[in-house]
């Protein structure tokens, strides 16, 4: 009878495209355990307790996260962990998800340091920026970009990006959006109005690594094309370093 429940629990725990569950597994491990050990897919959404769902990306050598109410991919430095996980950081070193060996999620964010657990709740599409075919196109993110900022800054806030290739194109478009959201990010920071009196130009150049720099009035926001999406730092960088951070 054990073993007729255990075959008969495996076949409900195994999702479509999942590796079946031993028997072994099935009586060494509690119900909800042998049921997170089914790996999801290399694209899967989650849903916190509270908060907005997000896909991870774990389709390529670089792991990429996106949250659904924002149209920023996240870059994350997978890292182990204690127990067997995996750290997920973000490019100032913070850890934004945990990963745990029997396919757990825990997400951290501000309002919640000390992580939420995110339920896995299907598979998703790769995460892509989006693709600018046109100069005319990378001009409207230059505009739409430059309009966001100066709106959360209150003065004219100009976006340049003097040295883009139609191949570059579309990371130059996304990395002036991101730089729009640190602008934003750090408008509602408590001495974000008085940095953001200063700013006067953001500058997307190329560089060898992403990074970005903050002086009179100019932010320089350094983008490493051949990285795709990892070459240019993230809203999260851009806003610590307009904060006064290195």
């Amino acid at each position: 009878m054990i073993a007729a429940c255990g075959l008969g629990g495996a076949t409900l725990a195994a999702p479509a495209g999942a590796r079946p569950l031993s028997l072994r597994e099935i009586l060494t491990h509690p119900w909800g355990e042998a049921q997170q050990h089914a790996s999801p897919p290399p694209v899967a959404r989650y849903t916190p307790d509270k908060g907005e769902a997000f896909v991870l990306d774990r389709s390529t050598g670089t792991p990429l996260l996106r949250f659904e109410d924002s149209q920023e991919i996240w870059v994350l430095q997978p890292q182990p962990g204690p127990r067997g996980d995996i750290i997920y950081k973000n490019d100032l070193g913070e850890p934004v998800l945990r990963y745990t060996r029997l396919g757990g999620v825990t997400l951290f964010t501000d309002d919640r340091p000390d992580g939420e657990a995110a339920a896995f709740t299907g598979e998703a599409g790769a995460l892509k920026p989006a693709q600018i075919l046109s100069p005319s196109q990378l001009l409207q993110r230059l505009a739409q970009a430059s309009a966001r900022s100066s709106h959360t800054a209150q003065r004219l806030v100009v976006f340049e990006a003097p040295d883009v290739t139609g191949q570059t194109a579309y990371l130059f478009a996304d990395a002036a959006m991101v730089t729009a959201d640190a602008v934003t990010s750090v408008g509602r920071h408590g001495d974000g109005r008085h940095t953001l009196a200063k700013l006067a130009k953001v500058l997307l150049v190329p560089g060898r690594q992403a990074n970005a720099s903050y002086s009179d009035g100019v932010l320089q926001v350094i983008i490493e094309a051949r990285q795709g999406v990892a070459g240019r730092p993230s809203s999260r960088r851009i806003a610590f370093v307009l904060l006064g951070g290195q």
